[in-house]
């Protein structure tokens, strides 16, 4: 490692084009570290500058880039995270995921800040990087298998137990159009159909296994963090929650009581059946233990195991999302199907989110005649029924006749249906949302509008949190001095969403846990930053670098066609719910539009969201 190298970085860049079955390493200095930082930065950055403008998503000139942050496999805890990144066949635009469990800290323990994959194989194949042997191997054996299969079978191939592998099932061999990548058998780079760029390439797997940990400038300053950072955690009830049961634990009833907790489709309110399907229900009923990610004492992952359904432990359990998608928002009750649909997910490598809200979709369209048994193959596909559901999980994954359809998403099927459909098809650039409803929470509608890569709830920002007088206290530094009620979408609260948001910006490109993280403030991560590189860097400079990012990824979608225009929410969240807490409630769509273009306004955009050339300049993204 050479003195420009800041601490936590590899200092590597590694290339692998398919095509030509060759690999190429790349060293880069201290000024891009610390201009793009890594995770949604380095991936920005790489496709902005390398992809063609129009270039087909399922096609040889797209790159899949993984990239890791420089906290990604250091001791700061909660940090074991990378990004995976591509022009996204879901939205034509920007995909940018993140992911845990351990392979993006041995991909940095091998040396590596980022892999780019480039080209098509020939046939199919795998990757595998040890330390800093490369190789591409044959992987005609593994075409065909579920995840844990092939993860057993490379394994068991290169004789090492301790291997991590990023992988795809059948559903990204299809090239499903929300196939995802699983780092492991339950942790899922799940939004924008990065596991259909996967297969597209005929990439099945990237095993990896580094030894050297990286340097970090401030060992002794990251001991101190570490122990703010984890009492800040285990002092936070939410937390503790996850340590206990998983996101989706007893506040998923609270979720539904507030309105928050999607129910079929989005449409309804009420599903007082909430209390069959919390995380305490599955953990006291099915569960066998808690996992986690690298470096991270929050162990929020359940693992699962029941007789009913053959429900396989090695693929964990559902989180909220998965809860809140396979459960109240298909209508279904029966919690070990629901457990049943994540493990499906999790084997065929397709996202839990746009699968389960597809469905739910599909579901409206034939309760309301638009969709019939002739259509569905004989299934009775109506709210409710479990085993309808699973068995459109199963279709999706293998294309399967009406599955073919689904596999498409839920903007693709309702053009394909018509007639009215495309009034409550669910989704913002093609990308069905995560299961927060924003009609309660109108900075979670905005973040929904203008993330680049969709309807993502994970970089976006909760409206309670600016109610809450306690909460508040750590923005006053940055002079939000006032609480600001939960529904309001005024000139301060989109002020404060931008600032919340390039937090979130942060996270995603130091590869922080958004919710291992949800104690820390923005002069903590500034601390953590300039503790394991050397930078003495501040609130002030990460902010602008989170700008930068948000801006190169708002130009790559703005150069691929995408407009002001697509920077909209569905039909439904103008209307309110048939029932519950948001029966008589609902996003007003003239304040949602000046909220955005006020949000445009603050980023150095122009009233139709393209950035200046001033601010493409301030920020030296023409560089």
């Amino acid at each position: 490692m050479t003195a420009e190298v800041p601490g936590g970085y590899g200092g590597k860049i590694l290339r692998i084009n398919l095509s030509e079955m060759s690999t190429s390493v790349e060293r880069k200095d201290d000024t891009f570290y610390r201009r793009y930082l890594g995770g949604s930065g380095f991936i920005s950055y790489f496709l902005l500058k390398e992809l063609k403008k129009g270039i087909d998503p399922l096609g040889t000139r797209n790159k899949l880039v993984f990239a890791n942050g420089p906290l990604t496999g250091t001791p700061v805890i909660a940090c074991g995270r990378n990004g995976v990144g591509a022009k996204s066949p879901q939205s034509g635009g920007i995909a940018l995921s993140q992911v845990g469990e351990f392979w993006g800290a041995q991909l940095k323990w091998a040396g590596y800040d980022a892999l780019i994959i480039e080209g098509k194989a020939a046939k199919p194949v795998y990757i595998w990087i040890h330390d800093e042997e490369v190789s591409i191997r044959d992987a005609g054996h593994l075409w065909g298998k579920n995840t844990k299969e092939t993860q057993q079978m490379i394994r068991s191939e290169l004789g090492d137990d301790k291997i991590r592998v990023a992988l795809i099932g059948p559903g990204g061999e299809k090239m499903v159009r929300y196939a995802c990548i699983m780092n492991g058998l339950f942790d899922a780079a799940g939004r924008g159909g990065l596991g259909a760029v996967m297969g597209s390439k005929n990439l099945k797997a990237i095993a990896v296994r580094g030894r050297k940990a990286p340097r970090v400038a401030d060992p002794a300053r990251i001991k101190e963090l570490n122990k703010f950072l984890k009492d800040a955690m285990f002092n936070n009830m939410i937390v503790r929650e996850w340590h206990e049961y998983g996101t989706g634990g007893p506040s998923i009833e609270t979720g539904m009581e507030v309105g928050d907790l999607p129910v079929r489709n989005f449409r309804d309110g009420a599903f007082p059946e909430v209390k069959k399907i919390t995380g305490e229900v599955i953990m006291n009923t099915m569960g066998v233990g808690m996992d986690g990610c690298f470096a991270c004492p929050v162990r929020c992952k359940k693992v699962c195991k029941s007789e009913k359904y053959s429900i396989d432990p090695a693929y964990g359990g559902p989180e909220y999302e998965s809860l809140s998608v396979f459960g109240s928002n298909c209508g279904v009750d029966n919690v070990e199907a629901i457990v049943k649909a994540n493990e499906l997910c999790n084997a065929f490598s397709i996202d839990t989110i746009a699968t389960g809200c597809t469905i739910a979709f599909a579901m409206e369209c034939f309760e309301k005649g638009l969709l019939s048994v002739k259509d569905t193959g004989g299934i009775e596909l109506r709210f409710g029924n479990a085993e309808a559901m699973l068995k459109c999980v199963e279709l999706i994954a293998k294309r399967d006749g009406f599955g073919n359809l689904l596999a498409e998403g839920t903007a693709w099927l309702a053009k394909k249906i018509g007639n009215g459909a495309e009034d409550f098809a669910v989704h913002v650039k093609g990308v069905e949302p995560g299961q927060h409803d924003p009609r309660r929470m109108p900075s979670m509608g905005l973040g929904f509008m203008v993330n680049p890569h969709g309807a993502d709830h994970c970089c976006n920002v909760h409206d309670y949190k600016f109610a809450d007088a306690k909460r508040m206290k750590t923005y006053r530094y940055m002079g939000f001095l006032d609480t600001l009620p939960e529904d309001d979408i005024g000139p301060r609260k989109v002020a404060l969403f931008k600032v919340e948001h390039l937090r979130q910006v942060l996270f995603d490109s130091l590869l922080m846990c958004h919710l291992a993280a949800v104690p820390v403030d923005h002069k903590t991560v500034a601390d953590i930053t300039a503790a394991v590189t050397g930078w003495d860097t501040s609130v002030m400079e990460q902010l602008r670098v989170a700008e930068r990012i948000m801006t190169m990824a708002r130009l790559f979608n703005i150069r691929e066609g995408l407009t002001a225009d697509d920077d909209r929410l569905p039909l439904r969240f103008f209307q309110p719910t048939t029932d519950g807490a948001l029966a008589d409630r609902c996003l007003d769509p003239d304040k949602m539009e000046k909220a955005k273009r006020y949000y445009y306004t603050l980023m150095g955009w122009h009233k139709e969201g393209v950035p200046l050339p001033e601010k493409v300049e301030e920020l030296y993204i023409g560089e």
